[in-house]
């Protein structure tokens, strides 16, 4: 449940500038991850061609300004307009997923995002999937969902992966190893692909309102 009474509540959004860093060792590392278990199905995303503009527009106009009396972005410059595309926000609130989204939106493009699969159950799982979400197993990701993220970056698209795996709001975790196995894979299939990482911090206010 959310308590939607206004408050005080501001966000600052800090992007910096992108990064790769493709050594050969790490290109065979991402190699090895992908090269085992070819044969596995397929992993699909979509985007709803209503759902989407809906719920996107939504968000900006409605949702995040009952909530946040102010939301700050430095940095913004730092995102490119056209191109693969990596965001790697820091993860402290479930509504993460929707102030990147507004960064997706301000400059013209939709985001795929890499969701834990717990999220993509019910209801809710229904909006993400129909929203650019697809699933995978934190502890244990499968093949098929890397590779549909390397795809996803092959087809020019922005991607969202929270590098941390989970929500923490202790301050920065151990970062999980599948966001530079994807982005160096797909660097390695294509020439002049050009993925670009851009790492993102989520800064609140002392939080007067929590899901729960």
């Amino acid at each position: 449940m959310l308590d939607w009474s206004v408050c005080d509540h501001s966000l600052v959004l800090v992007l910096l500038p992108y990064m790769l860093n493709s050594s050969p060792a790490n290109m065979v590392s991402a190699n090895r991850m992908l090269v085992a278990g070819h044969r596995c199905p397929a992993v699909r995303s979509r985007l709803s061609p209503w759902l989407a503009p809906l719920m996107y527009g939504l968000g900006e106009k409605i949702i995040l300004p009952t909530f946040f009396s102010k939301i700050d972005i430095i940095g913004e410059a730092n995102i490119p307009d056209e191109g693969p595309i990596v965001l790697a926000p820091t993860h402290q609130a479930r509504w993460d997923s929707l102030l990147v989204g507004l960064l997706g939106k301000r400059i013209g493009r939709y985001l795929r995002f890499m969701v834990t699969a717990d999220e993509c159950l019910g209801v809710q799982g229904w909006f993400i999937r129909r929203l650019g979400g697809f699933p995978v197993h934190v502890r244990k990701p499968s093949v098929k969902t890397l590779r549909h993220g390397v795809q996803l970056l092959q087809d020019k698209e922005m991607l969202v992966i929270y590098p941390e795996g989970d929500i923490f709001r202790d301050g920065i975790h151990t970062l999980k190893p599948g966001l530079s196995r994807i982005a160096l894979r797909a660097e390695h299939s294509r020439s002049n692909l050009n993925v670009k990482v851009v790492p993102i911090s989520l800064v609140y206010s002392e939080a007067c309102h929590k899901w729960r």
